[in-house]
């Protein structure tokens, strides 16, 4: 705080002379509250302009009032194509990069290189370095400099080839037909091979979804709680969470019904359009809307034993439609159960 305070009184000097100032500071989550605090009045009143950078969230990080006179620019890792200039500048520039070195790359190796450095320029220059200084006789820099620079193995896998899509295929089904290990395999297939682990994770989140549903209603929470463990912590450490999730869906029981649900109720929204929604269902605000009979009718299902009413709260036209069929696996099956009793009550018959 005594730097800043002393840039803030330069600022303020320079400004007197018709001086802007622009102070970057770089990991503002560090700073606390009551510190963040302190640039308020300077940002209030023009004295300087604040680039604050920060790895965190800033909507938790970052008091509000400071926020709200900012604007939040979100970086993202650099492309597979920003990675590829990257390399091919710093192997031509003899001023600030390797061109001295006369040095040329082959195709596998510039793969490799930017497959492996996820979207990081840092990394990615720093194994081109390296596996420079192992080509500087051969003047060509192959897969196996970049492999030994990084320590790493090329497996094939094309991440916008037909190979990508094949594995990802293989891990899908495999966990759908509760295969835990070939599960893992073909993750590991995967994740040793450079795809992105937030890529398999978002899998996951769809699969608990689709394929597990509400046969087990935690899939879905431990699959996204694996996706966010994986962004918290990043490689290598984040293959153990996705580890965990892939068997755990793996193993679970299974049932698409929710799946098929939407994928019916779809097809009537796209046949029969946007229909009225029943009076009974909408709410009367106004003293007009409750003349016009919005929400007469309706029966508060608390009113009832078990909370169940009998009430129709689809449109007319799809009055007794049926979307949603649980299974007997996992838990869905007690859900078909309580589905069934609650036909009985309202006097509907049970498909």
């Amino acid at each position: 705080m005594k730097d800043l305070k002393k840039i803030f009184q330069e600022a303020q000097d320079l400004q007197r002379l018709g001086k802007r100032t622009v102070l970057f500071v770089d990991e503002i989550h560090h700073l606390n509250k009551s510190q963040q605090d302190n640039f308020l009045p300077h940002v209030e009143r023009g004295t300087l302009i604040l680039i604050g950078a920060t790895t965190e969230n800033p909507s938790f990080e970052v008091i509000s009032p400071l926020l709200s006179r900012c604007q939040v620019l979100v970086l993202h890792s650099l492309s597979d194509e920003d990675l590829a200039r990257i390399i091919d500048s710093a192997l031509s520039d003899a001023q600030r990069g390797l061109g001295a070195m006369g040095l040329s790359i082959d195709a596998e190796a510039r793969d490799f290189l930017i497959r492996q450095s996820h979207g990081d320029a840092r990394a990615a220059l720093n194994a081109l370095e390296i596996a420079a200084a192992l080509a500087r006789k051969d003047k060509i820099i192959d897969l196996q400099n970049a492999q030994e620079a990084l320590q790493r193995k090329a497996l094939r896998y094309d991440k916008a080839g037909e190979e990508h899509y094949n594995v990802i295929s293989a891990f899908i089904k495999s966990m759908r037909g509760s295969d835990p290990d070939a599960a893992v395999y073909w993750m590991m297939r995967m994740l040793e091979a450079g795809e992105d682990p937030l890529f398999i994770a978002r899998r996951m989140v769809i699969f608990a979804a689709e394929d597990v549903g509400n046969a087990d209603p935690r899939a879905l929470q431990l699959a996204v709680a694996a996706k966010d463990a994986v962004h918290f912590v990043g490689l290598p450490e984040g293959r153990i969470p996705l580890a965990q999730a892939a068997t755990y869906l793996a193993t679970a029981p299974k049932s698409n019904a929710s799946y098929k649900a939407m994928l019916a109720a779809a097809k009537d929204v796209e046949e029969k359009g946007a229909l009225p929604v029943p009076l009974d269902l909408r709410n009367a605000p106004t003293e007009l809307m409750d003349k016009l009979g919005y929400g007469k009718g309706y029966k508060y299902a608390h009113d009832f034993p078990d909370h169940v009413a009998d009430q129709e709260h689809l449109p007319k036209e799809l009055e007794g439609n049926n979307y949603y069929f649980p299974s007997d696996s996992g838990e869905e099956k007690q859900i078909k159960q309580r589905m069934m009793q609650w036909d009985q009550k309202r006097k509907r018959p049970s498909d």
